[in-house]
């Protein structure tokens, strides 16, 4: 079977395919720290769009997703974006959970 790594780092890749699947490391708004939670939603929703296409595919085919607020508070907020963001007709099965994370600046953040 194989397996390819995008965007391997020291300790992580940020995208890893393996028998006709797409994983994905969780993301942050590495380009919005600090920013409100629709901002660092909509990139951190640009990012998952860029490693999909570098690999192949597209936000039409992501199966499953969980989605980690460090504050539940703002789940109408990240729901905004994010449901502008999904293509019709094609929502994956979806959890979102509220835990600490493990950057200060980080209020929402994909996997």
């Amino acid at each position: 079977m194989q397996i390819e790594r995008y965007e391997t780092g020291k300790r992580m890749s940020q995208a890893v395919t393996c028998g006709g699947f797409v994983f994905l490391a969780g993301q942050v708004a590495i380009d919005a720290p600090g920013a409100s939670v629709r901002e660092q939603t909509t990139n951190i929703l640009a990012r998952i769009t860029r490693l999909l296409e570098s690999v192949g595919t597209n936000p039409t085919r992501i199966v499953t997703t969980t989605i980690w607020l460090a504050n539940i508070s703002r789940f109408e907020d990240m729901n905004a974006i994010w449901d502008a963001w999904v293509p019709s007709g094609h929502a994956p099965a979806r959890a979102t959970v509220e835990a600490r994370l493990a950057g200060p600046n980080s209020q929402s953040r994909s996997a």
